[in-house]
């Protein structure tokens, strides 16, 4: 399917991930179908929606006017045969159930063509497993993104047993709305970010319940440190600029050794230890002060709208 011809996208699921998709696609001028099991769901889908437009009006992402015309590329929906009947793409942000998804899947295969690919929000579920319950596999894929989609633009596109035309045709879909996709290849629980957030926050807790730093101290170690950089570049950019004139071959040579003693040193658990949340939790009453939830989602949003400015992502 040529991208050019995708005007119209179901987003079925208004939860937290569906509204943010639903706004993203209409300030990029697509008209979205977002569906949801009732209208209290739906209502408050449509204020969520309407806050991350108004929110991206504020920060000077879109103006007025744009802000009017997304508003009217907004259907609702309780009904699964309206919501896809006339789409191209869709965008499934439902329940990370697969009795669930199973639910939809087959539902959605009554009201859509094989050439409408159905790309699910799925944060750690299986693709081919996703795809055993449609039956037109081909068109069915794994697309995650990274909360939230109105602003961050990773999709991760996990293909398992999807064609190589739906792929590419997501794909170039994504690059086409302003995101920055990866494909993988190969099916592994949690796929990539997660897998390396999992990593990183592992041995972020280790060193709290070790006694090593505080949890605002591990926080502010991520985020003026290494963090700004990896808004820049991956780790492997990062230590390929640090080998300087010899690149990455010329960091190991320096540093693999004590990257290794690093690594044996760090935690392997795959079990949260006790008191894990306790802990956490008293450890970010410290951090967050007098701050609420709202005020630091506002604050975040507007520093993550301000670094993709200069990235010129948005």
């Amino acid at each position: 399917m040529n991208t050019a011809n995708i005007k119209r996208v179901a987003c079925i699921g208004a939860g937290t991930i569906g509204s943010s998709w639903a706004a993203y696609f209409v300030t990029k001028g697509i008209s979205a179908n977002i569906q949801d099991i009732n209208d209290e769901i739906l209502k408050k889908a449509e204020e969520q929606i309407m806050g991350h437009l108004r929110s991206l009006l504020v920060y000077g992402v879109i103006n007025e006017e744009q802000m009017q015309e997304s508003r009217k590329l907004l259907k609702f929906t309780t009904n699964i045969s309206e919501a896809v009947s006339d789409v191209e793409f869709i965008q499934e942000s439902v329940l990370e159930r697969y009795d669930v998804k199973e639910k939809i899947i087959e539902e959605v295969d009554k009201y859509t063509s094989d050439k409408v690919i159905y790309a699910s929000s799925s944060s750690g579920l299986l693709a081919t497993r996703l795809q055993q319950y449609s039956k037109y596999p081909d068109r069915v894929l794994v697309a995650h993104p990274f909360n939230p989609p109105h602003l961050i633009p990773l999709v991760e596109i996990v293909k398992g047993k999807a064609s190589e035309e739906s792929v590419q045709t997501a794909a170039s879909f994504y690059k086409s709305i302003g995101k920055i996709p990866i494909i993988i290849n190969k099916e592994v629980p949690g796929h990539v970010a997660n897998r390396l957030q999992a990593a990183i926050w592992r041995e972020c807790i280790d060193l709290v319940l070790n006694g090593v730093c505080s949890v605002k101290d591990v926080d502010s170690a991520v985020c003026y440190g290494p963090g700004l950089r990896w808004a820049l570049m991956g780790p492997n950019m990062i230590f390929h600029l640090g080998g300087g004139d010899k690149g990455i071959n010329g960091f190991l040579s320096q540093l693999q050794g004590s990257f290794e003693t690093w690594l044996a040193d760090m935690a392997t658990w795959d079990i949260f230890p006790d008191d894990t949340g306790e802990i956490l939790a008293s450890g970010l009453k410290e951090e967050i002060g007098t701050n609420t939830i709202n005020d630091i989602t506002k604050w975040r949003d507007s520093k993550l709208i301000n670094i993709l400015k200069d990235l010129n992502l948005i």
